[in-house]
């Protein structure tokens, strides 16, 4: 018996970002909207997002020996809104894969985040999605936009959120790309649905970064066929457990439209989360968490499972 180490949004700032601090603000120009980002950042969601490079080294020396590795995506702290098209972006999170690969190989199964393609800051309306940054994402840090791997009796699918679930993006996407993702998203759609349908009666594990994906797939007849072989979807993206449960509450809430690109994004995924139980969700919390509750960690399991199925475990990182 072996142990999955699972570990999720990272967001490492290298020394490029750690020189853009104050980025998040820079990018807000209502002095209203300024404050109270200042003052959620501060006191809820992170007060120095720079603060805690040094967690994923925790981690690898908690978990010095797993036998399988899968990195969920948000490997960058993204300070240029834009991915890893910005070269500070990449340079993040190559650190990010480096310490990943050379702990454990390279073996390590990567998934693109929402940061390694970008999108539209919290509260300003900088950047958004880039084709550059997925196409960097595969042929400068080796991330496939899709992957499986058979074991026997099971199969595991990592798949590419912003891409699955490109529509909600399409708002934050030049002009001269939008046939582009199109076209991708519709190709990513149809891939996805394959593996699925294939693998005969093997259970499935997805990981997929950003639960805003799963509606998409859902309208997949070959993925909706398979539910019942789907023993775990493994998310990231949301950071605490606290967001998952306020999601799990809120979802069916109707897409609200007229308050900005972020309240429309995560409304509209909010508004088919009910879909989340059918893929059996499991989130993998950031290493920090958030700074409210101090509540970061990563996720392992038991491979191969039981019979029973895949159980993940959350492991808690001292917060300092």
């Amino acid at each position: 018996m072996g142990t999955l180490l699972v570990v999720s949004d990272i967001h490492r700032a290298g020394a490029a970002e750690q020189a853009r601090r104050g980025f998040d603000e820079r990018s807000v120009s209502n002095p209203w909207l300024r404050t109270f980002q200042r003052l959620y950042r501060r006191h809820v969601w992170m007060a120095d997002p720079m603060a805690h490079n040094g967690k994923l080294g925790d981690i690898l020396e908690q978990v010095p020996g797993p036998d399988r590795v899968v990195a969920n995506g948000d490997f960058t702290l993204d300070t240029g809104f834009v991915g890893i098209s910005d070269d500070a972006a990449l340079e993040s999170a190559g650190e990010v894969l480096a310490m990943l690969r050379g702990a454990y190989g390279d073996g390590v199964l990567a998934v693109m985040g929402d940061h390694e393609i970008g999108k539209k800051s919290f509260m300003g309306g900088a950047g958004g999605v880039r084709r550059a940054s997925l196409v960097r994402a595969e042929s400068e840090l080796g991330i496939p936009r899709l992957w499986h791997v058979d074991f026997a009796g099971w199969r595991w699918i990592g798949v590419t959120s912003t891409l699955a679930g490109w529509p909600v993006f399409r708002e934050e996407t030049p002009e001269d790309e939008l046939e582009w993702w199109e076209r991708a998203h519709r190709e990513h759609l149809g891939e996805i649905e394959e593996r699925f349908r294939g693998g005969d009666s093997r259970r499935i594990v997805l990981f997929c970064h950003d639960p805003t994906a799963l509606p998409f797939l859902m309208r997949l007849p070959g993925v909706r066929a398979a539910l019942a072989r789907v023993a775990a979807t493994v998310i990231g993206h949301l950071h605490t457990p606290l967001v998952l449960g306020v999601g799990r509450m809120l979802a069916g809430m109707p897409r609200v439209t007229g308050a900005g690109h972020t309240v429309r994004r995560i409304s509209t995924a909010l508004n088919e989360a009910r879909c989340w139980k059918a893929f059996r969700v499991v989130l993998c919390p950031s290493p920090p968490g958030i700074q409210l509750l101090k509540d970061g960690g990563y996720l392992t399991a038991e491979w191969p499972p039981t019979r029973e199925g895949i159980e993940f475990r959350r492991h808690r990182l001292r917060w300092r």
